[in-house]
């Protein structure tokens, strides 16, 4: 069956569309598959091949959704293809003018970009999970300006949006485009401290008794989340008492710690069924243990126990670690930072209540000797008699 050509894009994908009943008869309407513009046979005594017809609404034929498209066809004119009206966008509702967004094409410049970031270097970076995420929201990752957009409407942190203009700016690069980045600056925010009861008390609360270990070793390596997760069974001297953490996160160092006798048998309470220690993924165990510390918090009525993340075990050990020993230098071997500034942040005072202090006096030279080389401060003197304190070690 002959089937006539689209007479602005002279395309041959036409199908039939009903049929226009007038008073001279039935006139055969099609519809173009290729760029959605409709048209007709010209009536009987017309001059022009194709002429054109009312408003109309249809499905597009093209979409498997079957959006509903507008389409204005305008009066008749000389040349039958000037007479079509172009169909809408289905971007119609997102930014009008903007650049068409196609899913496959995003789909391949994703892909693209996470071989990118392995050939750099960027390996586990969330570079590439903030570029989805960014695509998902609407984001045409060909146009900056529609990235830019998506960013500044995002209800995320500054730093957050810092993190992903820098992640869309390598994307720039790769694909050797030009761009005017947007200024974002990370808020400074002191970490929340909580007391050490307080995080016991949420250890003890887990009813999973992997979950109950890897709290703990946050606790007792200061370990960034990512970095427990990672440890391996070889990793652990059960019989010296420590935990080499050899996979780093990028910035931080490879570090041997010392830890409790405590921790050493949690662990070997553990099933030995795999290579790493906690066999799951961080998005996981976060998830677990978002719902562990919200019902901890209910039946004990603590709402502080709210504020606590995965990242609090490692702020409170830093910051306490600081506060008796006053060595930035060994927090930050403790921490495994590169660069002292990141480590700077834990050198907050904490107030310490009257309790949580060891308090000593001495009478002559030798006695202040002897508590001064066990940690003890100087405070004053009162008749003849030295005060001392010291802050109670934390984990005893």
């Amino acid at each position: 069956m002959f089937l006539p050509q689209c007479p602005d894009c002279n395309s041959l994908k036409v199908w039939k569309d009903g049929l226009r009943h007038t008073k001279d008869g039935s006139i055969q309407r099609y519809i173009c598959r290729s760029c959605g513009r409709r048209f007709s046979e010209a009536s009987k005594g017309r001059s022009d091949k194709f002429e054109g017809l009312q408003t109309v609404q249809s499905n597009a034929l093209y979409s498997p959704s079957g959006l509903l498209f507008t389409r204005q066809i305008c009066a008749t004119e000389t040349e039958g293809a000037k007479n079509l009206a172009a169909v809408e966008s289905r971007t119609e509702e997102g930014l009008r003018g903007a650049t068409t967004v196609d899913k496959a094409q995003m789909k391949g410049v994703i892909v693209q970009y996470a071989y990118w970031l392995e050939n750099q270097g960027y390996k586990g970076s969330a570079y590439l999970r903030l570029i989805r995420l960014l695509s998902k929201r609407g984001a045409n990752l060909l146009d900056p300006e529609s990235v830019k957009a998506t960013i500044a409407k995002e209800h995320w942190k500054d730093g957050t949006k810092m993190l992903a203009t820098h992640a869309y700016d390598i994307m720039v690069k790769m694909l050797k485009m030009q761009w005017t980045p947007p200024k974002y600056r990370q808020e400074a925010r002191l970490p929340f401290i909580p007391e050490e009861r307080e995080l016991d008390t949420l250890i003890a609360s887990c009813k999973s008794r992997r979950m109950a270990t890897y709290l703990q070793t946050l606790k007792e390596t200061f370990a960034d989340p990512s970095e427990a997760l990672r440890l391996r069974w070889i990793d652990v001297d059960f019989s010296g008492n420590t935990i080499t953490i050899n996979n780093p996160v990028k910035g931080h160092t490879p570090r041997q710690l010392k830890v409790s006798t405590r921790l050493i048998t949690m662990l070997n309470a553990l099933p030995k069924d795999s290579e790493r220690i906690f066999s799951t993924t961080y998005r996981t165990i976060a998830t677990c243990f978002f719902h562990m510390k919200r019902r901890a918090a209910e039946k004990l009525k603590n709402p502080r126990l709210r504020s606590i993340s995965l990242t609090t075990f490692r702020h409170w050990g830093a910051t306490m670690t600081y506060h008796y020993s006053k060595n930035i230098l060994l927090v930050q071997k403790l921490l495994g930072h590169k660069r002292i500034e990141n480590t700077m942040k834990y050198t907050q005072l904490i107030q310490f209540k009257e309790d949580e202090f060891d308090v000593a006096t001495a009478m002559t030279i030798e006695e202040a000797k002897e508590l001064l080389a066990a940690g003890f401060d100087y405070i004053a003197e009162r008749n003849n008699i030295m005060l001392f304190r010291k802050p109670k070690r934390f984990g005893c």
